[in-house]
């Protein structure tokens, strides 16, 4: 039996909200503070409620960002050799060859370029994982071709890849003994003007992200998140009505491709080498860069420029490519240009691994010519205006501005 003692049932006569609220001051947390107390019971609530999103992010930090920041720590830039020479005469000059914004390997894209060999050896750039500083590519450049007996170099960048190649291009040819006899620009876009609207705002999205988000630089569940957005117009189905439908079998396909490709791949690239890379667009000093190429440097030859594009600006769905190529006219077109550009048929933006044919004609009947400096090799449906374009090639250090405009490849 019980020994507690027996009170009467409670009435509602016997309610008292008043003494109820007492009861509850008198009794909770941090009751007897006096001072800044209603402050200092903030701030305990706060904390209290902070626990499962301290405990959260600590998660976050522990099992996805810290092992991907040890490994890209470990990372650095290389140089893979591609193809040989096609000619002996050749061997001691190198085409090196950079990717665009987005990818990190170079190997796939020269490997689809064999006709670069015809210029000299074909080496590929794999970028640091962790971030890009152009200056760390220029000496790896300059050291393997110190150890390689290379003298002279050829700069190929495709799409952002572009300005890399030009920034490079100024660093090995103010800084070294090396020869840089050309660059090769595919659909560069050489300021941030020349990215198209979609592409541009994808890009700006990105710094936001990681400019506010602990971490976003190497979170695999952030990338998998934006990945997933970038491929919404996959999944998500066009409706009238003011919601829109999901095709669940599509995103799951989406998920899948994005997890294969994009997060348990080593060859992509990563958040922070994406965030670099479109950074080197937004303060992209290609302008700069291409002036310094044009200045006369000691008993260099000024390098070749060459400008690969679409026929159909269009066709080019992420660079205004008619905006780049007048820039290159202005820099380094004219009379005493050093200017070819060279606009290709059945081709998109900086696609040779979809266009190998298309690339490597154009490679080997107007790029190789113009770079070796021999103008009159270059094919053109007009021998007049052939010999016109190449009125000053005599002249030491100087290429003329070519637009082969009317030659399709092939």
């Amino acid at each position: 039996m019980s020994n507690a003692p027996w009170l009467p049932p409670c009435t509602a006569d016997d309610w008292d909200d008043g003494r109820r609220r007492r009861r509850l001051r008198d009794t909770r947390t941090g009751h007897h503070w006096v001072r800044f107390g209603r402050l200092r019971r903030a701030l305990a609530r706060t904390a209290v409620a902070a626990l499962p999103l301290v405990a959260l992010f600590t998660q976050y930090w522990a099992w996805d960002v810290a092992p991907v920041r040890e490994r890209l720590a470990l990372t650095q830039p290389q140089i893979h050799p591609i193809h040989d020479a096609a000619s002996r005469e050749d061997r001691d000059t190198a085409v090196v060859d950079l990717v665009g914004l987005g990818n990190l390997d170079a190997t796939e894209t020269a490997a689809a370029l064999p006709a670069l060999s015809e210029l000299g050896q074909v080496w590929a750039v794999e970028y640091d994982n962790s971030g890009l500083d152009t200056a760390v590519v220029s000496r790896l450049i300059h050291e393997r071709a110190a150890w390689s007996g290379i003298e002279n170099v050829v700069l190929a960048g495709h799409s952002m890849g572009g300005i890399i190649a030009l920034e490079v291009a100024q660093h090995l040819y103010q800084d070294t003994d090396l020869e840089v006899t050309g660059v090769i620009l595919d659909c560069t876009p050489l300021d941030l003007h020349a990215v198209r609207a979609d592409a541009r705002s994808a890009g700006e999205d990105l710094l936001r992200w990681i400019g506010w988000l602990p971490g976003a630089r190497e979170s695999r569940s952030m990338r998998m998140l934006v990945e997933v957005v970038a491929r919404m117009d996959r999944f998500v189905l066009p409706s009238e009505r003011w919601y829109r439908r999901i095709d669940t079998e599509e995103l799951r396909d989406v998920a899948v491709e994005v997890l294969n490709d994009k997060i348990f791949s080593t060859d992509a690239a990563s958040n922070g080498l994406i965030e670099s890379q479109f950074r080197a667009i937004v303060a992209s000093g290609a302008i700069d860069n291409l002036r310094a190429l044009a200045d006369e440097r000691d008993d260099k030859i000024r390098p070749a420029v060459v400008f690969l594009r679409p026929r159909n600006a269009l066709s080019d769905n992420v660079v205004d490519v008619e905006y780049s190529h007048r820039i290159l006219i202005d820099q380094s077109g004219g009379v005493d240009g050093t200017l070819l550009v060279s606009k290709l048929d059945r081709t998109g933006h900086a696609n040779p691994i979809q266009a190998p044919a298309e690339y490597n004609t154009a490679i080997t009947n107007r790029v190789v010519p113009f770079v070796d400096g021999r103008p009159g090799d270059v094919e053109s449906e007009d021998e007049q205006s052939r010999d016109e374009e190449f009125s000053d090639v005599d002249r030491p250090g100087v290429r003329p501005i070519v637009d082969l405009d009317r030659i399709a490849p092939g």
